[in-house]
């Protein structure tokens, strides 16, 4: 072609145009989706997650509780949730709790603080104690050295709180007290809600108190003083607070074999 010459003096047919194309057909194309080559896991095993939201099982209530104790704590929770003030702890003296409380209530009083400082409890909860062989149902405070006070936290109410007699000081960080959160005060607060709830009820089901054991303890030695097994020395393993029986461990010609006995067969040593 000569320097001269023009594009549009070419003949058509002569022009080719490359775009690329492969020369096979479209039709032999062939998609390879076997992305499972090299991997160890069968195909079968591979789950791919959509992201598709899971269905909940509905939750069950802890154990211990029924329909009507999730009434109750649920009651508790809309009350707690509609008071004002935040929820603080106070650390006390060891069994000086109901004492700090009376005399918070006092000072409030006394120091017109009403608007700042709206209540302090000490929580409890109803156990039955077993102990020398007999069984009485006691309240005792859920957190020993320990009252909630339910405040607007400023420099006053503060100090008012923090002088009480026998009060050593808030709990939280360095001296910055820190509130506790809506189910940080449910907890406490629930075995005395359940306990009211129990006394209200008239009908033939009440709720069961806890059971606990004051004379014996996991791991204990022991005498047995009657029964085949009398004057054997054995292990406590197991403890029944609701059936006043224990398991322990016995020593039978050089084995230790497990047996069950009730607490009046056995004594301490």
């Amino acid at each position: 072609m000569s320097e001269n010459t023009e594009w549009n003096e070419l003949p058509t047919e002569d022009v080719e145009i490359d775009l690329g194309v492969p020369e096979e057909s479209v039709d032999d194309f062939e998609l390879d989706l076997d992305f499972t080559e090299g991997l160890d896991t069968p195909v079968d095993d591979i789950v791919i997650d959509l992201g598709l939201p899971e269905e909940k099982e509905p939750e069950e209530l802890p154990p211990g509780l029924d329909a009507d104790d999730e009434a109750v704590i649920e009651a508790l929770r809309a009350d707690l949730a509609g008071r004002v003030g935040d929820w603080y702890v106070v650390h006390t003296y060891s069994g000086m709790e109901n004492r700090v409380k009376q005399n918070i209530d006092n000072r409030v009083k006394t120091l017109g603080m009403e608007d700042y400082i709206y209540e302090a409890v000490v929580p409890t909860e109803e156990v039955f104690e077993t102990r020398n062989g007999s069984r009485k149902a006691v309240t005792r405070t859920v957190l020993p050295g320990y009252v909630l006070v339910r405040m607007e936290l400023t420099d006053a109410s503060w100090a008012v709180v923090r002088h009480t007699p026998s009060v050593t000081g808030f709990v939280g960080y360095a001296n910055e007290p820190v509130p506790l959160t809506l189910d940080e005060v449910v907890k406490q607060l629930t075995p005395a809600a359940l306990a009211r709830a129990n006394a209200a009820n008239n009908g033939p089901k009440r709720r069961a108190k806890k059971v606990e054991i004051t004379d014996f303890h996991i791991g204990d030695s022991v005498m047995v003083t009657e029964g085949v097994f009398s004057g054997v020395h054995a292990t406590i393993t197991e403890i029944n607070p609701n059936g006043e029986r224990l398991r322990a461990l016995v020593e039978i010609l050089g084995r230790e074999t497990p047996v069950d006995l009730t607490f009046t067969q056995v004594q301490k040593v």
